[in-house]
């Protein structure tokens, strides 16, 4: 049975301190892999846009696009993403704003090994907990069904919890997959990926009681279908409809 590998993308506008981190993650947490390192915040989110990482390492103070600004936009792309924060002293304050958007441990400049090592182990331990939700149906014995069936199988999962924050790295790791390969198999039996699939559940959902349910405020539509962020949501509905949620309610 292999060990999980958690992909991490870091963010530090200084190249020296940026190397140096990069190499302390891996000496640290052998498990934890950089997947891609970046100098300013909008670099960052592109990469994190290309892995859909596990993990974003980001220093407060970055160019172009602030830690904070970077941290809000990849919660709307990746909201299964854990974050971890890294400042000076006298940013702490400022910081602070930051715990709204579910990050997960805040270090101080310069970074000591044993507290990042710390930081990692807790993060480890929030995804073997998630992950352990999944190993009842997506483990090793399910590889040795045929791939029609193992993506048969995911899409009845997604649409019975498509309002829940689903992992797709963990459920591919459960089963030893890659992502790629996971999401190479749903799309090829059902042509878009399962990441589209749950966004055209949640829609429908979402259409569903916005014509139906008058009581709901799009707030409530919005967390019931799964998106914590009412902004979010919106932009992603008028995206796919060309109507804002209320726009389509009235109409």
């Amino acid at each position: 049975m292999g060990t999980t590998k958690y992909s991490v993308i870091v963010a530090e506008d200084e190249r020296l301190l940026l190397d140096h981190l990069a190499e302390k993650i891996e000496a640290c947490a052998p498990d934890f892999e950089v997947a891609g390192k970046a100098q300013t915040g909008d670099e960052a989110y592109r990469l994190v846009k290309e892995h859909n990482p596990d993990l974003l390492i980001t220093d407060i103070r970055m160019p172009v696009m602030n830690g904070i600004e970077l941290l809000k936009k990849v919660y709307n792309h990746c909201p299964l993403t854990k974050f971890i924060i890294i400042s000076g002293y006298s940013d702490f304050e400022y910081a602070q704003s930051a715990i709204r958007l579910h990050v997960s441990e805040y270090l101080l400049k310069p970074v000591d090994p044993e507290e990042l090592a710390l930081a990692l182990g807790n993060i480890r331990k929030q995804y073997q907990i998630e992950q352990k939700a999944y190993e009842d149906i997506f483990n090793e014995s399910m590889t040795r069904n045929s791939p029609e069936q193992i993506a048969a199988t995911l899409r009845d999962y997604l649409v019975q919890n498509y309002n829940m924050d689903i992992n797709l790295n963990l459920i591919a790791g459960s089963m030893h997959y890659s992502p790629s390969y996971l999401t190479k198999i749903f799309q090829q039996q059902y042509q878009m990926s399962p990441l589209k699939f749950i966004t055209q559940i949640r829609l429908s959902q979402a259409k569903h009681y916005l014509s139906h349910n008058p009581e709901l405020s799009v707030k409530q539509v919005s967390e019931m279908i799964g998106y914590q962020d009412q902004g979010y949501f919106s932009r992603l509905f008028k995206k796919n409809t060309g109507v804002s949620p209320l726009d389509w309610r009235n109409r």
